[in-house]
C-alpha cells in the first residue's frame, strides 16, 4: 500500500470563530484519523525518533499499538516513560524533536507523533475507568520545590518507586507554567488538573501557596525528614528592554499578562485581577510565549494586535504551528523592526500616580539582518532614519524570563550562574549535598519537554543517591 505523504490533518476551529474564544484551537484526532495517521509508520529498524524524544517514549512501540486499535496499550507504552502526554502531545515542538528525526521524513512529512500522543492521552483520560496500581512505599521522603513540568515528572517518577513524594507549589493551583503561561486555547486547564490528579493517584502529595524560600526553607525540609529535594521551581522573573516608557500604564510582562488571564481568569468581567481590555497591542518578542500573549490579547477584544520582532519570520522561534495560526487569526507581524521608546500622556484627573502616564504608541525602528551571533542567527541591524510609530494603548514585553532569585537567596551552598540558573552536573546534582534541580531553575526559559526529561534524570539520580545511603 502507498504511503500517504502527508500527516492526516488536525481539525480545528475557523480562524473568525476562535479568535474570540477561549476554546481550545486544535480538536483532536478521532480514531480513524488516528488509525490512518499511524499506518503511515514505517516501523523501521533503528527507531531515530526515540533518540529524538527528551524523555525516550518508545514511539513505534505505542504507534503499533494505534495501528492495532488498542488505544489503551498505546497509554501503557507512553506512560511508562511520560508523566504528563496530554500536554506533551499539545505543547511539545515535535517537529524539532522525533519528528524531525522521523525516516519517513526523508521522502515525505514525518508521522504526526505529537497528534497522535494526545489522541492516546485523550482517548485514555475519556475512557479508562479502571484502578491505578499504587506501588509499596519504600519508606523514603523526597520534597519536589514547583509543580511546573520537571517538578511533576520528578515527583511522577520517584512515586512509581515507591517514594513518598511532598509537591510544594507557590501558587494556589498546581501545574506552574502549564497552567499560569500557556492559554486555555492551547492547553486546557482540565488536562492539566486530569494529569495532576492520576500522579495523586500514584501517591503524589500537591501542597499549594507554599513559597520555598519564606514559608519554608531547603534546610527545613532536611529538618523534616525528607531525604533529597527537588527544585523545579521554573524561570518566573519577567526581563524588559530598558527602553525609556516601560513604567507606563498598559506596559505588561507577558508573564503578568498571561498569569492574570489564564489563572486569574481575568477575561472575566468580574475578575478581581483585571487586565486592560486594549483596542491596539503589540507585543514584543518572537517566541511562543509572545504568540501566545498575541493571540489572548485578541481573544480579549482588541481590535488590532502586533508581533513586534527585530528578525525575520526566518528566525522567528516560536513553533511554526502556532505561528501559523496567529497569522490566520488575524494578528499581524512588524517583523525586522526592534522598539526604542514606549509613549505615552498623563491623565490630569488621575492623581494617584501622577508620574506615570498611559500608554499611545511604540517607536520602532526598522532593522536588516547582518552577520551572525554566537549562537548562529544573524544579527538585527538598525537603520539609521527608519524610526516610526505604531499606535497602541498596550505593549507585552515578552523578551524571555530569568529564574526567581528567591530560593538560591535563601539557600546556603546553592551555585548560580550569572543569569540566576542554578548549576547542575549532567544528572541534576547542584553544589548542595542532596540537592537537585531541572528545567528553567537550571537553563532559563525553554521547552516543556525539555524540563520534563530534566525532572526524569534527576529522579534517576535522586534514586540512586538516596539508595546508595540506604
Amino acid at each position: 500500500m502507498a504511503i500517504q505523504p502527508h500527516k492526516n490533518e488536525m481539525p480545528v476551529q475557523e480562524p473568525a470563530i476562535r479568535a474570540r474564544n477561549f476554546s481550545e484551537v486544535a480538536l483532536g484526532y478521532t480514531p480513524e484519523i488516528a488509525v490512518a495517521e499511524a499506518k503511515r509508520c514505517l516501523e523501521c529498524k533503528n527507531h531515530p525518533c526515540i533518540d529524538g524524544c527528551p524523555v525516550n517514549i518508545n514511539i513505534p512501540s505505542f504507534i503499533s499499538k494505534i495501528k492495532e486499535g488498542d488505544f489503551e496499550g498505546a497509554y501503557c507504552v507512553i506512560s511508562q516513560s511520560s508523566s504528563l502526554p496530554a500536554v506533551c502531545g499539545r505543547v511539545c515542538p515535535q517537529e524539532t524533536q522525533c519528528e524531525s528525526k522521523c525516516t519517513l521524513g526523508i521522502k515525505f512529512e514525518p508521522v504526526g507523533i505529537g497528534r497522535l500522543e494526545r489522541f492516546v492521552a485523550d482517548y485514555h483520560n475519556n475512557n479508562f475507568k479502571g484502578e491505578t496500581a499504587v506501588p509499596p512505599s519504600n519508606g523514603h521522603k523526597v520534597a519536589v520545590i514547583g509543580s511546573g513540568p520537571s517538578g511533576l515528572t520528578c515527583a511522577g517518577d520517584l512515586a512509581k518507586k515507591g517514594y513518598k513524594v511532598t509537591v510544594f507549589e507557590a501558587l494556589h493551583t498546581a501545574g506552574g507554567v502549564l497552567v499560569y503561561g500557556i492559554p486555555e486555547f492551547r492547553l486546557p486547564k482540565a488536562i492539566v488538573e486530569k494529569e495532576v490528579e492520576t500522579l495523586k493517584k500514584y501517591g503524589v502529595e500537591i501542597q499549594t501557596n507554599v513559597v520555598v524560600g519564606k514559608t519554608l526553607t531547603i534546610d527545613e525540609l532536611f529538618e523534616d525528614g525528607y531525604e533529597a529535594v527537588f527544585i523545579g521551581s521554573g524561570a518566573g522573573l519577567p526581563r524588559f528592554m530598558g527602553i525609556p516608557g516601560e513604567s507606563l500604564k498598559g506596559v505588561y510582562s507577558a508573564n503578568e499578562f498571561l498569569t492574570r488571564s489564564n489563572l486569574m481568569k481575568a477575561y472575566n468581567k468580574n475578575s478581581h485581577t483585571p487586565v486592560m481590555h486594549a483596542k491596539n497591542v503589540a507585543v514584543v518578542g518572537g517566541g511562543n510565549v509572545a504568540m501566545d500573549a498575541a493571540r489572548t490579547a485578541l481573544r480579549l477584544g482588541a481590535e488590532h494586535v502586533y508581533i513586534v520582532y527585530r528578525r525575520s519570520m526566518e528566525e522567528i522561534p516560536a513553533r511554526k504551528e502556532e505561528v501559523e495560526h496567529a497569522e490566520e487569526e488575524g494578528i499581524e507581524f512588524k517583523i525586522l523592526n526592534n522598539p526604542v521608546e514606549i509613549l505615552g500622556y498623563r491623565n490630569p484627573d488621575d492623581r494617584r500616580d501622577p508620574k506615570n502616564g498611559f500608554v499611545t504608541g511604540i517607536r520602532v525602528i526598522k532593522c536588516q539582518l547582518g552577520e551572525p551571533d554566537e549562537k548562529g542567527r544573524r544579527r538585527p541591524v538598525e537603520i539609521p532614519g527608519s524610526e516610526y510609530v505604531i499606535p497602541v494603548d498596550c505593549v507585552i514585553m515578552s523578551i524571555g524570563t530569568s529564574p526567581n532569585p528567591l530560593i538560591k537567596n535563601t539557600t546556603s551552598g546553592l551555585a548560580v550562574n550569572n543569569y540566576g540558573g542554578i548549576i547542575v552536573d549532567e544528572s541534576g546534582k547542584t553544589s548542595k549535598d542532596g540537592v537537585y534541580a531541572g528545567g528553567d531553575a537550571v537553563t532559563g526559559a525553554a521547552t516543556v519537554i525539555l524540563a520534563m526529561g530534566a525532572g526524569k534524570t534527576a529522579a534517576k539520580a535522586i534514586d540512586e543517591y538516596i539508595s546508595s545511603k540506604a
